[in-house]
């Protein structure tokens, strides 16, 4: 309600200054006026100065943007081998780009202002020059081309992954609105066969628990990952488009329903080391600030205040699959090699969850079928009569 009051109160506002207008142009009438609508030398020297200012105004909020939200993008603590490469790329392109900018930004402006319109003044026309056509078109192309071949040695080390000579761990990634799902190889670092028609109960993602190679393979609700060894994700979709995304291991890769993608990194900082590392506590006590003040107002509101925020890695969706979207995340641990063994020797196979599943509904189903009766027939009554002495 508030927000169509608003907006009826501007409409009521224009309305009323264009009115005020059109009285203004009324009283005009029968005086002689200079405005001819067509920009006089003035006009344009007016302008000239307004490319300037907007200029400066383009410089400062670029400033401004530098300093205020500088801390916030992710671009240093890559948590992964390749992640290195990656950020030095986009340092490169982002260095490339600025400077360009500021430096076309400047001729545009100071041109508009140098050459702007005078009375009598007549622009000269060349319809072509090859040498400046040959020197504008060259060098974008070698610079695109050097940042193209730079980052194609990282992109094809993701990509194209021997798994019979580097062995990396393969686990699977499974998207569904809204929800993912890990399922480990096993020991033998063989995913088993899937398909969506093989969905039912405890099987959520359609395993074929005939295959032998799926006989090992654990599903798990968060990933649990060793640092120092490559591993391969697997990645399908059981509904829609989603995106495979971790923005700390600089990984991203979209999940295609009807088709298997893949992305494989490295990582190399553990999550407790992660937790310990100076850019990423001053972040977190950032945060925690943030989430100090809006709990005040929680609390003075009569609700619950928010939690203190610890660093986790997270396994985002980045694509805009659906109403809950936003919330379509889980948990990355990235473990020693020994703990991660560890937590992997402490996980039950999808074979043996799917055994205790059917186990547990066979037992209700006998149990409501063969309720259990109550024997009376053992229970002993004791009927004896006690005589009672009179009293004398």
């Amino acid at each position: 309600m508030t927000s169509l009051l608003v907006l009826l109160v501007l409409v009521l506002l224009s309305v009323a200054l264009w009115q005020l207008t059109k009285i203004f142009d009324l009283t005009q009438v029968g005086k002689k006026s200079e405005d001819t609508q067509v920009a006089d030398d003035n006009d344009n020297k007016v302008n000239g100065y307004l490319m300037f200012a907007f200029l400066g105004f383009i410089y400062a909020i670029t400033i401004y943007c530098f300093a205020y939200y500088g801390k916030l993008p992710l671009m240093s603590n890559a948590a992964s081998v390749h992640g290195k490469d990656v950020d030095q790329l986009m340092w490169i392109s982002m260095i490339l780009i600025f400077t360009v900018q500021t430096i076309t930004q400047a001729l545009l402006h100071y041109f508009a202002y140098k050459y702007s319109g005078k009375k009598g003044q007549v622009a000269s026309y060349f319809s072509d020059n090859n040498k400046l056509e040959f020197i504008w078109s060259s060098i974008p192309a070698i610079v695109l081309a050097v940042l193209i071949f730079f980052g194609l040695f990282s992109w094809t080390d993701i990509m194209f992954v021997n798994e019979k000579v580097e062995k990396p761990i393969v686990i699977e990634i499974y998207a569904q609105q809204f929800k993912w799902t890990a399922r480990y190889s096993g020991e033998d670092n063989v995913l088993g066969k899937a398909n969506v028609r093989l969905i039912e109960g405890v099987n959520a993602l359609g395993v074929d628990l005939s295959d032998p190679n799926a006989q090992d393979d654990i599903v798990a609700d968060e990933i649990h990952i060793p640092k120092g060894t490559k591993v391969l994700f697997k990645i399908r979709s059981q509904d829609v488009l989603h995106s495979m995304y971790m923005p700390h291991f600089r990984a991203q890769m979209n999940c295609v329903p009807g088709m298997v993608t893949q992305f494989a990194f490295i990582p190399s900082i553990t999550t407790s080391e992660m937790r310990e590392n100076p850019d990423m506590v001053e972040k977190v006590a950032n945060i925690n600030k943030l989430r100090e003040e809006k709990s005040k107002e929680l609390v003075a509101e009569g609700k619950t205040a928010l939690d203190p925020y610890t660093f986790d890695y997270l396994l985002l969706c980045n694509k805009i699959c659906g109403s809950s979207h936003y919330n379509m995340q889980m948990k990355v641990v990235v473990d020693t090699p020994e703990d991660y063994k560890i937590w992997l020797k402490g996980k039950t196979t999808l074979v043996q969850a799917v055994k205790v599943a059917a186990k547990e509904a066979l037992d209700a189903k006998n149990a409501e079928t063969n309720p259990v009766k109550t024997d009376t027939t053992s229970v002993n009554k004791d009927t004896t009569v006690v005589a009672v002495a009179p009293m004398k």
